[in-house]
């Protein structure tokens, strides 16, 4: 069973930074496109970042860009989020999630193309 374990998250005040971990286990990691969701309370999951197999490619939602930066590290089966100038609305539960992909340029910012998903850490932003 595909195994993925965050760490990372916390309690920090706006313009701090963060960076959200996320391992997989028993996953042929370089293979798989990974991405980065968010749930705040009373609201839908949203996407925030996505990665393709190698890296090369990668795209953010229009709230985070510039903020935020997404990057691997396949020999560690580690894919990171990192998160500066952080502000209240980002406050949510932060998952990680990965997509099986044939193609090594694709990414995905549909929460319905990943398989595996996250714990879910929370990141609260305190104004």
């Amino acid at each position: 069973q595909v195994q993925l374990v965050e760490s990372g998250g916390g309690l920090v005040q706006a313009g701090d930074s963060l960076r959200l971990s996320c391992v997989a286990f028993r996953l042929t990691f370089s293979r798989n496109v990974m991405g980065w969701f968010r749930q705040a309370p009373g609201k839908e999951r949203e996407f925030v970042a996505t990665i393709s197999w190698s890296g090369g490619i990668t795209y953010y939602a229009d709230s985070v860009k510039g903020r935020f930066t997404i990057s691997r590290d396949n020999a560690k089966n580690t894919v990171y989020l990192q998160m500066n100038s952080l502000k209240p609305e980002d406050t949510a539960v932060y998952y990680c999630a990965t997509s099986p992909s044939a193609s090594s340029t694709s990414y995905s910012t549909r929460a319905n193309a990943y398989d595996y998903w996250g714990q879910g850490p929370q990141v609260t932003v305190s104004s």
